[in-house]
Order: C-alpha cells, then sequence, then structure tokens
C-alpha cells in the first residue's frame, strides 16, 4: 500500500508511464530519493520497474535503491539484468550492503557476481561473508578510523583528512595497539579541543563497549540504543578491531526484528504480507492456525462432557464467548508486554518468577473486578446466586490463569533459546480458552451441584 505522502508520486509516475513521457519521467526519478522510489516500485509492474530503473542516470541512486527495495521487489528487478551492470552498480555501494545483497542472491548468480568482482578486489566483501547473517559480523561496516595510540592528536587529524576521506560513517576515532587490539575510542569532538600535541592515549575513553563477531544483531542492536551510541565497535576472538555497527543498520534491524515478532505472535510467519504470494501466505499461516483448530476440537469435547449439565441449565452456555474472551484478551495483553521486554532488553530471563508473579496479580485483580461485574449480570439476568457466584468465578479464575500462562510462557520459551513471539498467538489463546471452559464447568457444576 502507498501512503499519502507518495501518493503523488506514484499517480504522477503512473500517468507519465501511460503516456510515454520519457523525458519527464528521467527528471523525476533522478530527483526522488531512493526511499520514495522503492515505495512507487513495490506497486508497479515488473516492466514498468525495468523502464524507470534504466532512466536513473546516477549509479549510487541504483545502489541505494538495490538497499531500500524489499527482498522479493529486488530479486525480480536484477534476475534479467546483466552480471555487469550489477557489479557496476555494486562498486558504488557499502561493502556491508553488497555483501547482504548477495547473500540474498541464488547461489549461481552470487558466486558469479563474487567471480566479477573478485577479478576487481571484492576483499571485503567476501570477508563480510563469511560472517552470519543476523551477527555482528554480517552486518558492520568495515570502513573504520583506526590509529595508533601514541600519535597526538595533530598527527591523528592529518591521517583523517589523508587516509580517510572515505570513510562512510566517521562518527568516533578508534584507537588501536601495535597489534590492532582495540584500546580506546575518542568523538572527533575530543580530537578537535584538545591541545594539538597531546597523545591519544592520554584522552581517549578506555570503557568501550565493543561486541564479537558472531554476536545476535538483535543484542547489538541493544547495547547501540541502550548506551545511545552512534556506533559500536566490532572486534574478533583477540579483540583486534575488525569493523562498525553504525545506528543506521541498528534502525533497520530494529525495525525488523518488531516487524517479525509482530507478524508471529498474529501468527503470520515472519515476512511483510505484501511481499507473499497467495500460495506462500496460506502455506505459512496453516500450521499455526492449526493449534487454533485443535483447540477449538478440544474445546468441543470438554463441551461435550458437561453436556448432561447444558441439558439441565442451558444458560450455562450463555456466559462461554465473554469467559473465554476474557481469558483471551488478558493472556495476549500478559504475553505481548512480556515478549516486548525481553526484545527491548527491559526483561530477562532471569526475572521469570518476578514476572509471572506481577503478571498473576494484575490477572487476579482483573479478574475480581469483572468478575463481579459480570456475575452482577449473571444475578440480574436469571436471578440465581449460585449461577451468578459461578460465572464471576469463572471470569476471575479465567483471568488470573490467562495471564499466568501468558507471562510465563514467553519467559520459558527464551529460557529455552526459543523465540518468545511464537508464544503468543494461537498458541498461547488456544490454550487458555481450552482451560477457561474448563475450569468455568467445573466450578458451575460443583457450585449447582449438577
Amino acid at each position: 500500500m502507498i501512503g499519502d505522502k507518495n501518493k503523488v508520486l506514484y499517480d504522477s509516475i503512473k500517468r507519465l508511464l501511460r503516456r510515454g513521457a520519457t523525458v519527464h519521467l528521467k527528471k523525476i526519478v533522478n530527483k526522488t530519493h531512493a526511499a520514495d522510489l522503492s515505495v512507487v516500485f513495490r506497486s508497479l509492474p515488473l516492466s514498468q520497474q525495468h523502464r524507470l530503473f534504466a532512466l536513473i542516470d546516477d549509479l549510487e541512486q541504483k545502489g541505494l535503491l538495490f538497499s531500500e527495495l524489499e527482498d522479493v521487489d529486488l530479486l525480480e528487478l536484477i534476475d534479467a539484468m546483466p552480471i555487469d551492470e550489477i557489479v557496476t552498480i555494486m562498486e558504488t555501494m557499502p561493502a556491508d550492503d553488497v555483501a547482504d545483497l548477495i547473500g540474498k542472491l541464488p547461489e549461481e548468480k552470487a558466486d558469479a557476481i563474487l567471480e566479477k568482482m573478485k577479478k576487481e578486489g571484492s576483499e571485503e566483501v567476501e570477508d563480510l561473508l563469511r560472517y552470519g547473517d543476523d551477527t555482528a559480523g554480517g552486518i558492520m561496516v568495515p570502513d573504520f578510523i583506526a590509529l595508533s595510540e601514541d600519535i597526538t592528536a595533530r598527527e591523528a587529524i592529518e591521517s583523517i583528512q589523508r587516509d580517510y576521506v572515505d570513510v562512510e560513517m566517521p562518527f568516533y576515532l578508534y584507537v588501536v595497539d601495535q597489534y590492532d587490539k582495540l584500546v580506546g575510542v575518542s568523538s572527533l569532538r575530543q580530537l578537535v579541543v584538545v591541545a594539538a600535541e597531546t597523545p591519544l592515549k592520554a584522552f581517549m575513553t578506555t570503557d568501550v563497549f565493543a561486541v564479537q563477531t558472531d554476536m545476535d544483531q538483535e543484542e547489538v542492536a541493544k547495547i547501540v540504543s541502550s548506551y545511545d551510541i552512534l556506533a559500536v565497535p566490532v572486534v574478533d576472538e583477540n579483540n583486534r578491531l575488525v569493523g562498525i555497527v553504525t545506528v543506521d543498520d541498528v534502525i533497520d534491524i530494529l525495525r525488523k526484528e518488531a516487524t517479525e515478532d509482530i507478524l508471529k505472535m498474529a501468527g503470520a510467519g515472519e515476512e511483510f504480507v505484501e511481499t507473499q504470494s497467495v500460495v506462500r501466505s496460506t502455506r505459512i499461516r496453516l500450521p499455526w492456525l492449526f493449534a487454533s483448530c485443535v483447540g477449538g476440537i478440544l474445546a468441543f469435547f470438554i463441551i461435550g462432557y458437561f453436556e448432561e449439565s447444558l441439558k439441565t441449565l442451558t444458560y450455562l452456555a450463555a456466559f462461554i464467548p465473554v469467559i473465554m474472551g476474557m481469558g483471551g484478551n488478558i493472556g495476549t495483553q500478559s504475553s505481548t508486554i512480556v515478549v516486548r521486554g525481553l526484545a527491548t532488553g527491559r526483561l530477562n530471563v532471569r526475572d521469570l518468577w518476578t514476572v509471572v508473579s506481577k503478571e498473576l496479580s494484575v490477572g487476579l485483580i482483573l479478574g475480581i473486578v469483572y468478575g463481579i461485574i459480570i456475575g452482577i449480570v449473571a444475578q440480574a439476568s436469571f436471578g440465581t446466586g449460585a449461577f451468578a457466584l459461578s460465572v464471576g468465578l469463572g471470569v476471575l479464575s479465567s483471568m488470573s490463569v490467562a495471564a499466568l500462562v501468558g507471562s510465563m510462557v514467553p519467559m520459558l520459551f527464551a529460557r529455552l533459546n526459543i523465540d518468545p513471539a511464537v508464544a503468543t498467538g494461537p498458541f498461547v489463546t488456544t490454550s487458555i480458552d481450552i482451560i477457561s471452559v474448563y475450569f468455568y464447568f467445573m466450578i458451575a457444576t460443583t457450585l449447582l451441584g449438577i
């Protein structure tokens, strides 16, 4: 879907494409930011995407567009492009973006591109491809400013002006020893305000937040966001500086991880819905909804088990939806809060009992409040105190157990190194529905003597 911001751009491009107004189209695509173009590309057929892409003059603009396009759109766009053209565009892109792009391509095409790039020097890209896609090594930028701890501020400035002009993100100056091991860091501001003859080791910060190459990208993002830094250095097992992860990559990671968690929690997979075909969307959702299907069947058997009770008091069935609904809602709330806390680092798996006891307390309080309200409705409707008490206790037990399950299951999944987001959607809500129905009928049959 196209937002209001890009609606005018999309309509203008579509109109000019119909008219074949190449000159005007060329002016628009060369003046439009790649991020806005990528949104328009998403809604155009492939033939028109190729027409627009061919009108872009600046190779760097084409490279930026490669980086902004969704995976499916990117793969379709470059599928028919000659290898030489792809390599030419990639030469204008940062090494980490190139490595990320190559990792998405089919193996045969990726090998052909790497072979072509090898002849023209692609050591940085090949080094990045050695690391996992979702690790600090896989997302790091291999271009950074690193100087010896013994040189002065004046020499550092001269070196930056001479040797580091092309560094993409010069946020910090990293200080290394004679073995290239990271020993400190300095902001560029610190560098220019100290006396010219001051050695780097005299004013550098030695308390450096660094990450290993194999650290998960989500953990890297938490470090950058927690300490409000613009980049974090990446070191190998020997503490040698090999790259940096910058804040722009962190923003992409947080957005990607948040999207994946939300889709998993809804039982819709891990990818944007608009990038999936009907067949793929169906295949992804099918196993998730199977949990709901099984839960519904189990609930059917539970209700069937209490069939005689329902025949005696048919109005027992009237409050099944509200009891299941209240339990499902608070269970989803609890699990969503816990999953978000784990994802942002605000909760730790070691806090299991603290988190669970807190959510259980909330569930009990809310269960009492809504149990009283719904119990009053039951009393007013049917005039039976025992039945009203059964309904109220059914709501209380449903909401309490839901809060317990909704908070405990994601925490347990996290302890077992399973993504806690998968516990939130159909899994939690289905289990809560089954438990709620069972507790409701057990309480009702006991209190009403049926």
